[in-house]
């Protein structure tokens, strides 16, 4: 797959189906993970692959108590508010996450990244992202969260035997199966509009009306 393609098509990919993903391209996706760079090259990571459905079903039943929390507490009154206002893309996100909180168990593949002593995540996300990039490049959609770390870290370690006594955080559930919708562009604000040059407030030099994936990238 072309580099841009799979740089510009890449986005959350939440309703997939149960169908498994062959271990050659979980294998795949977990060797580009860790050819990511890292803080001072100390590759302090650890990813656990489940495909086991009673965990898959105990995962789901976390993930589904830390969804209802999240609505409760930080995206309270959100899904009103769009429907009030006609924000169709801040609906149309919600009841994408919400399939995904209703049918977390029968996602085929959940990555969970784990970490330490890299407390901002500029390590771990890289290493994410490359894992994202190659399953695009399989045909596999992800979709990259971070409620189940935040809400329920401590049963989901117990759960899953994680030597939390050792420094090891979650940085991300990572879902994984083969789409029910399609690939494409996300729509965006032009990049110039929320880019400054060299002080803040100061417009660059460019502008960008239209994505330049596929027809008008550059010359290398």
């Amino acid at each position: 797959m072309d580099l841009y393609e799979a740089l510009y098509t890449t986005r959350a990919m939440r309703r997939v189906h149960p169908d498994p993903v062959p271990a050659e391209v979980v294998a795949l996706m977990l060797d580009a993970a860790v050819r990511a760079p890292s803080g001072g090259n100390t590759q302090n990571w650890r990813w656990l692959t489940v495909t086991d459905e009673a965990t898959r079903r105990r995962l789901g039943e976390l993930y589904r108590q830390a969804w209802d929390e999240l609505n409760a507490t930080i995206y309270a009154g959100r899904r009103e508010a769009a429907q009030a206002t006609g924000d169709e893309t801040t609906v149309r996100i919600m009841r994408s996450s919400q399939w995904l909180a209703d049918h977390f168990a029968e996602v085929p593949l959940v990555i969970l990244p784990y970490h330490r002593n890299d407390p901002s995540g500029a390590s771990i996300y890289p290493a994410v992202w490359n894992l994202m990039l190659a399953a695009r490049g399989q045909g596999v959609g992800t979709t990259l969260t971070t409620i189940l770390g935040i809400f329920r870290p401590d049963e989901v370690a117990e759960l899953l035997g994680v030597p939390t006594d050792k420094g090891w955080t979650n940085a991300a559930a990572v879902t994984c199966g083969y789409p029910k919708g399609r690939w494409g562009v996300a729509a965006r604000p032009p990049a110039h509009e929320v880019t400054y040059a060299e002080r803040w407030g100061e417009p660059p030099a460019w502008r960008i009306d239209e994505p330049l994936w596929p027809d008008h990238l550059p010359a290398p």
